[in-house]
């Protein structure tokens, strides 16, 4: 039988335990942020990023953080947010990456929990990942790996993971980003979307993020904020990022010069039968004649229809249109047509 007075023994042996006789790793208040990512720079146009994936719910504010002209981290396993804001201060002040990195883990008590990489805008590459992330859990950067215990170093990128099926998912990250042609943002979501492919998170998937910084544009080009796409909570981030992405580029790229087609008559004809149908947005955008002269209403009427359909950026001032938004306009029409019949 078990009295009061046993029970507060038992109590104080209990907590003699917890404060005393376990390791202090087990007291660790950060988030386990298991996951992989990379981060990367374009070393042509000053773009700096991070792609990443994670069991882990709204992984974005966590691991991600990047800064024009300055450099990128991911921050994860058991994760030290501040290495975001204080590596790209370090960078920020002139610290190639490894240096960086060095300086964030040696004032660290649990440095041995953490993984970390690093790229600086010069293309400078570090990764770190600490004994006591759990398997499998290592790093490459440009050509370097290592795994626990290790801090790798090299150019261009930095890939790492931990709670991993196995490296290939990092090889893999790193062998798709150097061989993948075009942007930046183009390479970074190849690169994790082929991690997932290669095994990824031994857990499974949940959340998703995205981040690019690049000098002034953002949407009305007053900002840095190229990209920012988050992914909270989802069955297949993966597949979610590459969506949005593709959302992403149509509604805040901008227009490629090679993409501009000459509104001539036949398609001005089409696009004024379109502006035409209130019955397709619940307004009339061109009251005129479906003439195919691409005169000043109907220019007015196209801007107005672009505006309400999110195309800023790619609105234009001449007798010109985006190819892709093109499509994407007879693509919505001819869907919004079907589901009436």
């Amino acid at each position: 039988m078990v009295t009061s007075r046993n029970f507060f023994a038992l109590a104080v042996v209990f907590l003699f335990f917890l404060l005393v006789v376990q390791p202090p790793q087990t007291f660790v208040t950060h988030p386990l942020v298991s996951t992989f990512s990379i981060v990367a720079v374009d070393p042509e146009n000053g773009d700096v990023g991070v792609a990443v994936q994670s069991k882990f719910p709204n992984v974005r504010p966590v691991v991600p953080w990047a800064e024009s002209g300055v450099g990128a981290v991911a921050t994860q396993s058991f994760a030290n947010v501040s290495f975001g804001p204080r590596g790209l201060t370090l960078m920020r002040n002139g610290a190639p990456a490894e240096e960086a990195l060095r300086i964030l883990i040696a004032n660290d008590s649990l440095r041995q929990t953490r993984q970390v990489g690093l790229v600086d805008a010069k293309g400078n590459a570090a990764s770190w990942t600490g004994n006591e992330c759990f398997d499998w859990a290592g790093g490459a950067a440009g050509e370097s790996r290592g795994g626990k215990g290790m801090m790798v170093t090299g150019k261009g990128f930095a890939a790492q993971g931990n709670i991993l099926v196995g490296k290939e998912t990092v090889e893999a990250q790193a062998a798709t980003f150097q061989s993948v042609k075009g942007s930046l943002a183009d390479r970074l979501v190849a690169a994790l979307v082929a991690g997932g492919k290669a095994g990824g998170d031994r857990r499974g998937e949940q959340s998703a993020a995205l981040l690019v910084k690049r000098k002034n544009a953002g949407y009305d080009g007053t900002t840095d904020d190229y990209i920012d796409i988050s992914i909270y909570d989802h069955p297949k981030p993966l597949q979610e990022l590459e969506r949005l992405y593709k959302l992403h580029k149509l509604y805040f790229f901008r227009t490629e010069p090679g993409n501009l087609i000459v509104i001539d008559a036949s398609l001005c004809k089409e696009m004024q039968a379109i502006l035409k149908d209130r019955a397709y947005k619940g307004m009339e955008f061109y009251a005129g004649p479906a003439n195919g002269i691409f005169d000043a209403a109907t220019k007015k009427a196209l801007q107005d229809f672009m505006g309400w359909e999110n195309y800023d950026v790619r609105i234009r001032d001449d007798d010109k249109i985006d190819r892709e938004v093109l499509e994407d306009i007879r693509k919505n029409y001819a869907e919004w047509k079907g589901r009436k019949r």
